[in-house]
């Protein structure tokens, strides 16, 4: 474990904890507890979800303030369609109106969105909706928001196989030519970065078919919190959490320190 470095003042006084190189370039968080956190104070599901949409907004606005480049956010799994259809519907009302509401924030922000995940799975006005954001943002060139919908790393993993086996059976391509590189490049995330850290929230410790492939070599960060209370000071002791680390990447701590000579 390396030790922590000393905090740096910046021009104009900032102090930073931690030098912009420790911090991850790209942060994927598995957003848990928004039905745990409704029913321990009496509310409905629905309410969770919505104190989840304020929290989504403030760990966006403390993300590019971090200065990450690519934040990812698992909203909805293609398993979470098996939840009862009252709260689905919910849930497909709040995207739609973060699509609606809250694209204009990002763009101002210079916020590039992207969604990822099977949208043939949604309404036309959601699949409408999602097309405009894109196309609103797509020039943008700060922090890059991901929102993974209807998304699950199994299935992403076998769309690329299936897209890659179509080009061999067609004569467009041999078998021996595909790689690690060739399937990333046909995923659903291909404009995605490997995860550097990855956060769970709610005290649950698994990955629940979340980035599966990009996740390889990702750090792993678990917060007792639930979703709803997770702030800004939880997503900072999450960095400060990864800037302890030693990423080794299958080589020896003497290979590392080499590196770093």
């Amino acid at each position: 474990m390396t030790s922590p470095q000393l905090p740096q003042e910046q021009p104009g006084g900032t102090t930073l904890s931690r030098s912009e190189e420790a911090l991850p370039s790209h942060v994927a968080i598995i957003m848990d507890g928004n039905n745990r956190w409704a029913r321990a104070r009496g509310l409905s599901g629905v309410r969770g979800h919505r104190a989840g949409v304020e929290t989504v907004r403030a760990v966006i606005e403390r993300a590019a303030e971090r200065g990450i480049k690519t934040l990812s956010l698992f909203a909805f799994s293609s398993e979470n369609w098996k939840r009862p259809a009252a709260e689905v519907n919910a849930l497909m009302e709040l995207f739609l109106m973060a699509l609606k509401r809250e694209v204009k924030k990002l763009n101002e922000r210079n916020i590039r969105l992207s969604i990822i995940g099977e949208q043939r799975g949604f309404s036309h006005a959601i699949q409408k909706h999602i097309q405009r954001a894109e196309g609103l943002t797509a020039g943008n060139t700060g922090m890059h928001l991901v929102i993974a919908a209807n998304y699950g790393g199994q299935w992403d993993i076998a769309r690329a196989a299936r897209q890659l086996a179509e080009q061999v059976a067609a004569g467009e391509l041999t078998p021996d030519a595909i790689d690690e590189a060739r399937l990333d490049a046909a995923m659903n995330t291909e404009q995605v970065p490997p995860v550097d850290l990855c956060i769970r929230t709610s005290g649950e410790q698994r990955l629940s078919n979340f980035m599966l492939w990009q996740l390889a070599y990702a750090e792993l960060h678990f917060s007792p919190l639930l979703w709803p209370d997770f702030d800004g000071a939880a997503f900072d002791k999450a960095l400060d959490d990864f800037c302890l680390r030693r990423r080794r990447f299958g080589m020896t701590d003497e290979q590392i320190e080499a590196q770093g000579a």
